[in-house]
């Protein structure tokens, strides 16, 4: 199977959506409060900050999932290669 169909079916693959959650819940959390805690606890949190809180959600869950993806996909083509002809 072409890597892109691979990448994509995999995308639908919903433990993968559900570790990479649990992922940017706890990496983001931690990241929002290195970031942002104080400008939360001080009230100038501005929209642009909020913008940035969000992403700092958005990105561990995008590299959870990618970097799932990317296992899975070297598992299958491990297991291939050693599947005898």
């Amino acid at each position: 199977m072409a890597p892109m169909k691979t990448y994509l079916k995999l995308l639908g693959d919903r433990t993968i959506h559900s570790t990479a959650l649990r992922v940017a819940l706890t990496v983001g959390t931690i990241l929002f409060c290195i970031n942002h805690s104080l400008a939360v606890v001080n009230g100038t949190m501005t929209r642009t900050r909020w913008i940035s809180a969000i992403v700092t959600y958005f990105v561990p869950y995008c590299v959870s999932t990618h970097g799932q993806m990317t296992s899975r996909i070297r598992h299958r083509a491990t297991i291939k290669t050693l599947q005898p002809d």
